[in-house]
């Protein structure tokens, strides 16, 4: 079975290929498709706005079938922020690898500003799959518990993974192998419930 991947993020499609290739699932990501569509707005409040807003745009002017996800960090003590804003959450960058620094940098500026609060959050992962016409055939949400700590370890992931420490194993998520990051992480949780729904729910020939 072949997706259109409704996203500009080479880490997040390698990620995904890497959860679902083996699950005999392939993705085919936009920049491999020939084909110039434009990036739709991401102006919705939600998560689950977003992954929607993505899906069915590109479906609908691709003419495929395509799955989009939408993720951000959700920090207890900064009431959920970053949240939908957490791609941008420091509002600057020309590269994705300096807005990752500099939202790290903020993220870790703003818990030592606010002295001894808790340091839990999670990732959180929105998955939409919409059809050729851009029926939403499926969404669900995939999420990985974690503790921010103040300086960045490890050299996999990207985006937070560096400053999300997992207590049960000491590391943090970009200390983990690929392999054991997938396993556990919110868009791993949330790619396995779209494989078990696609089981039960195939896609019919030419979609």
């Amino acid at each position: 079975m072949r997706l259109v991947f409704a996203s500009t993020n080479p880490h997040k499609l390698r990620e995904m290929r890497e959860i679902l290739g083996p699950l005999g699932l392939e993705l085919d990501g936009l920049e491999g498709l020939g084909a110039a569509v434009p990036e739709p707005a991401e102006v919705e409040a939600t998560l689950e706005g977003n992954a929607r807003l993505k899906a069915t745009a590109y479906a609908r002017a691709l003419r495929r079938p395509c799955l989009a996800d939408d993720s951000g960090l959700e920090v207890d003590a900064l009431g959920g922020a970053p949240g939908v804003h957490s791609a941008r959450y420091a509002g600057s960058g020309s590269t994705r690898e300096e807005r990752d620094r500099k939202n790290r940098a903020k993220l870790v500026a703003e818990l030592q500003e606010r002295g001894d609060v808790s340091r839990r959050a999670r990732l959180v992962c929105v998955l939409c799959l919409a059809d050729e016409t851009g029926r939403v055939l499926f969404h669900t949400r995939g999420a990985v518990e974690a503790v921010v700590t103040d300086e960045p370890r490890g050299e996999h992931g990207f985006g937070y993974d560096s400053l999300l420490f997992l207590p049960d194993v000491n590391r943090t998520l970009a200390e983990l192998s690929p392999a054991e990051l997938n396993a556990r992480s919110h868009r791993g949780a949330a790619a396995r419930a779209l494989h078990a729904w696609l089981l039960e729910h195939p896609l019919e020939k030419g979609a």
